[in-house]
């Protein structure tokens, strides 16, 4: 590490940021951790140096790395359930503040992620503002909202949003309509926010459409390219499955519904209970496609892209339906309707709407290619590539090293 230790000494210009939230990097799975990775990808700023925790189950033999030219260091899970995620952030957040105080590192950025740790941020606020450094937090979507959640643990998110909210130097937005809402929400505490957008991978598939892959993959599932509408997303309620599947089952189309998820437990149960749609043989549950190449190339040759979304920020799995989809219909949403305006066609969760928008595209368009819709793909090129995203967050780290902020 001495080499790394030398060039994190390099220059007192160096704007050090240590990112807290995310499972870290390389990426596995998540938006967080996606958003991490991208981050220090396609940095080209070289006096902003990342320091990024990264979650183990157990400690290894090297707890510190390089990644993308960020700085990796490990925090080891501890072993207490669902409450792990909290001592994960804490156990981050004072693993940073020594590292801080042992470098001798100036006006630092603690940049959060999520709002677990509202009831125990304070403290640590006031010796990072000790240190010389500002606490940036990113509150993600409304957490407290989530179907998933125990009332006492909801409860305990929205108490816990509270406190990061009131302690944060800077409240980091990535929907117009989250900021809104936190602007509406702690009035009180006049809270400083700025919006910067969750980015998307632009570039196509490079699998082409005879590549064994995803002919496989489409042969398994018994699919046709073209032929098929979309979804994909965590198996939760408040992605509107039970809307999608059951307005799904109405229409008349010809087409099927692939639902690429990890469809299990007792919400599976209740879905099939509900709407027997095992007796639909248009509605397949394909499981999980880890494969980025493959899913992409299963967005570019979907027919159109159903997303129910309802809870959350800008959601990433609908920028890259955004990115590689010709044709999405989005649930009529403030979060959804932000980041797709006039590139999408919308339903709300009342009877007959999606099942009469999917009857009404199958009989008047062969293809996607004669609906009269502004270009998706552009705008997530313009408005949430990942080199606008990384162009976004220097220039506001670039604010610390110019003493502006």
């Amino acid at each position: 590490m001495t080499e790394l230790t030398n060039q994190l000494k390099e220059s007192l210009d160096t704007q050090h940021v240590f990112i807290i939230g995310s499972k870290g990097i390389p990426a596995k799975y998540g938006g967080f951790e996606t958003f991490v990775e991208k981050l220090t990808e396609y940095q080209v700023s070289k006096d902003i140096q990342y320091h990024v925790a990264c979650a183990v189950d157990k400690m290894p033999k090297e707890r510190e790395y390089e990644y993308n030219g960020a700085h990796c260091f490990c925090i080891e899970w501890r072993p207490i359930g669902a409450a792990r995620a909290i001592t994960y952030d804490l156990d981050a957040l004072k693993w940073s503040l020594n590292y801080i105080e042992k470098e001798n590192i100036k006006h630092p950025i603690i940049y959060i992620l999520a709002c677990r740790i509202g009831p125990f941020i304070g403290h640590y606020v006031k010796r990072i503002h000790e240190l010389g450094g500002k606490v940036f937090v990113n509150p993600d979507g409304h957490e407290w909202m989530r179907a998933k959640w125990s009332a006492p643990v909801k409860r305990y998110w929205k108490i816990s949003e509270k406190g990061m909210i009131k302690h944060a130097d800077l409240v980091i937005c990535d929907s117009k309509t989250i900021e809104a809402y936190i602007q509406r929400e702690y009035s009180k505490y006049n809270p400083k926010t700025t919006y910067i957008a969750y980015g998307a991978d632009t570039t196509p598939s490079p699998l082409k459409d005879d590549s064994p892959v995803f002919v496989e993959w489409l042969n398994k599932n018994e699919l046709t390219p073209d032929n098929y509408y979309l979804v994909v997303g965590r198996f939760v309620p408040e992605n509107n499955y039970e809307t999608i599947i059951r307005e799904f089952m109405a229409s008349n189309t010809k087409r099927d519904l692939v639902i690429i998820t990890k469809a299990e437990g007792s919400f599976l149960s209740e879905l099939e209970n509900k709407l027997h749609f095992s007796n639909d043989p248009r509605i397949k549950f394909v499981g999980t496609v880890y494969d980025q190449d493959l899913l992409k190339k299963i967005r570019e040759k979907a027919f159109a892209y159903i997303h129910g979304h309802e809870v959350g920020g800008t959601n990433p799995s609908l920028l890259e339906a955004l990115a590689s989809t010709k044709l999405n219909l989005l649930l009529d949403v403030g979060f959804n309707r932000e980041v797709a305006e006039n590139t999408a066609l919308y339903w709300e969760k009342e009877i007959a709407s999606l099942n009469s928008l999917i009857d009404g595209i199958d009989l008047h368009f062969k293809d996607t290619e004669k609906i009269s819709l502004n270009n998706p793909m552009s705008r997530v090129e313009a408005k949430y590539s990942w080199h606008h995203i990384d162009d976004e967050y220097s220039s506001l780290f670039h604010l610390m090293i110019q003493g502006s902020f």
